[in-house]
């Protein structure tokens, strides 16, 4: 999409927003895979920036469990029956949102995926982290710092999730493909669970002691990782996936080499951005893979990787 045609989609409201609701509002219902996490709260928060800027509204909702497909199936059906303007959802399960996505968008309401995938084609536009790509960068982090060779553990998130499924195919094809000196020893599921992924991380952790590297792929499963080797003052290498307070002071102790992370305030940003093109008769990108970084003790500081971590949650979620 050109310039012209971006500001041409722009509703004509963006200017003076407050005049504009009053007349006719527009709602975006804004759907995430769960609630307490720092992840779905910066979502939140971008997304609310772009409800402020383009004069619309987010109607923000999401599971209390990121396991509870049933859950957010039946608050994306009664976003449905409200009849809002466009859905932006982050499917948790990639299969079983595939009817409700569909019943959307046979009803004539835009629907954009964000952060993980569908099995279907029939949706607006999806914005997500490049995960396959991020994977692959885990994998090559790991691979340098085990010297090409060694036993590695695997802090998997859960069956289904597209997004951590093609984190976890990544970092496995990269060490096939350029370390085939380093073995995948164990790889088990946390389901996105801080106390289950602890408990996987300390199983295998007894199972192979002598493990020299461990990958956790999401920011549940990193927690329980640092956890499990700082309670056993293991060596064992951490590369782990998304950030948190608590995983970056354990990056800057040493207990973590590196974090694959993501940006959320822009993917909420961008979603909601994609709803207001297609509700002003434009078409958004249809895939938009945003770039992840590989963040160390060396470039934590960096102003550019700071400003990524930090946003400014409070402004956008009072």
């Amino acid at each position: 999409m050109t310039r012209r045609e971006w500001l041409s989609a722009i509703p004509a409201c963006a200017a003076a927003a407050t005049g504009c609701r009053r007349r006719s509002e527009r709602v975006i219902g804004v759907i995430a895979q769960g609630r307490s996490h720092l992840f779905w709260q910066s979502i939140h928060a971008g997304a609310n920036k772009a409800a402020r800027e383009f004069g619309v509204r987010v109607l923000w909702n999401a599971p209390t469990s990121e396991t509870d497909y049933a859950g957010q199936l039946q608050i994306m059906q009664a976003m449905i029956n409200r009849r809002v303007d466009a859905i932006a959802v982050a499917p948790i399960d990639k299969k079983a949102m595939v009817s409700v996505v569909e019943r959307a968008m046979r009803e004539g309401i835009p629907v954009i995926i964000y952060d993980t995938g569908v099995d279907t084609d029939l949706f607006v536009a999806r914005i997500a982290t490049d995960n396959y790509g991020g994977g692959r960068m885990a994998g090559e982090r790991m691979g340098q710092i085990l010297g090409g060779k060694g036993k590695v553990l695997m802090v998997a998130c859960q069956p289904g999730a597209a997004s951590t499924l093609a984190r976890e195919q990544g970092f496995e094809d990269v060490l096939r493909e350029k370390f085939p000196g380093i073995r995948i020893a164990d790889k088990r599921f946390g389901m996105s669970d801080f106390a289950k992924s602890l408990a996987v991380a300390e199983n295998m952790l007894t199972a192979h002691p002598d493990a020299d590297g461990m990958f956790a792929s999401n920011e549940t499963g990193s927690v329980g990782a640092a956890q499990a080797l700082k309670a056993r003052r293991s060596k064992t290498k951490l590369v782990g996936f998304d950030w948190s307070p608590t995983l970056l002071e354990d990056l800057r102790a040493g207990i973590i080499d590196a974090l694959v992370v993501q940006d959320p305030f822009r993917m909420g940003y961008e979603a909601v951005k994609a709803a207001v093109i297609k509700l002003n008769g434009g078409t958004p990108q249809k895939i938009q893979n945003l770039p992840p970084r590989l963040v160390t003790r060396e470039n934590l500081d960096d102003p550019d990787v700071q400003r990524q971590l930090n946003p400014d949650l409070k402004k956008y979620l009072d």
